[in-house]
C-alpha cells in the first residue's frame, strides 16, 4: 500500500546528484627551437591529448568527458607555455551548459606565457541552453615580450533546433596582466530572459550569438589594419563585428543571428588574422 510520508522521507533522504569535479593542466617548453611538452595533468572528466601536427605548433585538445555542465560542476584548467615555446590549446567540441537545478556550473581558467613565448587559447563556442546557470573566470599572466591570442564564443540555444530560452545567468570574466600590470579587464552578465536583454541596439539588436577575440602582444596595435579589412570581408550574412587596438592590445567583437553564422564568421577572421588554418577539431 502506498504510504506518502515515507515516500516523502525517502525522497529527502536521497544522495545528492553526483557532480563533476574536474581540473587539468598542461605546460609546454621549448629547447633548440622546438615545443615538447614540459607538463600534464589530469583528473575527473577533464581529459588532454596531442594530437600529432604537421607544419603548425604544439597543440593541446581539451575534452569534458561529462558531455556538458550543469549546476554545481567545477571544472578548473592551467595552460602554460615557457620561455620560447609557442603552442595552441583548443576544444574537442563545443562546450554546453544544461539547466541547473541548483547553483551554478564554475570553470576557472589560469594562463601563464613566458618571455618570447606564444600562446593560443582557441576553444570552440559554449552553447547555452534554457535554464542554464553558468560562471567563468579566465586569468593570464603574459611577458612583455610575449603573444596571448584569446578567444571565447558564445551561443544562446541552438536557433536549427527551434529552442527558446526563457531564463539563462552567464558571467564571463577576464583578467590579463602583462609583466604584472593588469592591461585587460573585461566582464560579461547574463541574467534572465535573453530575448528581452538582447533585443535593443546597445547590446547584440536580437542577435544570439557572440564572441570576443584578443591579441595581447607587443605588435598588437601594428595588426589592426588587417584585422578591420579581415572583418569588412566576412561574407557571412547576419554578422556584425568591429575590432579597436591600444596599448599592444587588439580587441575583436562579433554577433551574430545564430552560432552557424558566428562560427563561419570566427574561422574566416581567424584563418586570415593567423595566417594559418585553424586546429583540425574545428573542421569536424
Amino acid at each position: 500500500m502506498y504510504d506518502a510520508e515515507t515516500a516523502s522521507q525517502l525522497l529527502r533522504q536521497a544522495p545528492a546528484m553526483q557532480r563533476v569535479k574536474a581540473s587539468a593542466r598542461v605546460r609546454f617548453s621549448a629547447a633548440d627551437g622546438t615545443t615538447r611538452l614540459a607538463d600534464l595533468y589530469q583528473s575527473g572528466s577533464a581529459k588532454i591529448r596531442l594530437p600529432k601536427v604537421y607544419g603548425a605548433p604544439k597543440t593541446a585538445v581539451m575534452i569534458n568527458t561529462a558531455g556538458g555542465l550543469t549546476g554545481g560542476d567545477c571544472l578548473d584548467f592551467e595552460i602554460a607555455a615557457d620561455r620560447g615555446a609557442h603552442a595552441i590549446v583548443t576544444g574537442q567540441t563545443a562546450e554546453r551548459a544544461y539547466r541547473s537545478s541548483g547553483g551554478s556550473a564554475k570553470v576557472t581558467g589560469c594562463m601563464r606565457v613566458d618571455a618570447g613565448a606564444s600562446l593560443e587559447w582557441l576553444p570552440q563556442e559554449t552553447i547555452l541552453f534554457d535554464g542554464s546557470s553558468l560562471g567563468r573566470t579566465l586569468t593570464a599572466e603574459v611577458a612583455e615580450d610575449a603573444r596571448l591570442t584569446m578567444l571565447e564564443s558564445v551561443v544562446l540555444g541552438r536557433k536549427a533546433m527551434k529552442e527558446t530560452l526563457n531564463s539563462v545567468f552567464f558571467s564571463d570574466r577576464w583578467r590579463v596582466r602583462r609583466g604584472g600590470k593588469l592591461v585587460f579587464a573585461d566582464d560579461i552578465r547574463l541574467d534572465g530572459r535573453p530575448e528581452t536583454f538582447l533585443r535593443g541596439t546597445a547590446t547584440a539588436a536580437g542577435r544570439t550569438a557572440f564572441a570576443t577575440f584578443a591579441d595581447i602582444s607587443p605588435d598588437a596595435e601594428d595588426r589592426l589594419p588587417l584585422a578591420r579589412s579581415l572583418v569588412e570581408t566576412l561574407a557571412s550574412p547576419g554578422v556584425d563585428a568591429a575590432v579597436s587596438a591600444w596599448n599592444n592590445l587588439l580587441v575583436a567583437r562579433f554577433v551574430a543571428l545564430d552560432g552557424r553564422a558566428l562560427r563561419s564568421a570566427l574561422m574566416t577572421f581567424l584563418t586570415g588574422y593567423r595566417s594559418a588554418d585553424l586546429p583540425r577539431v574545428w573542421y569536424c
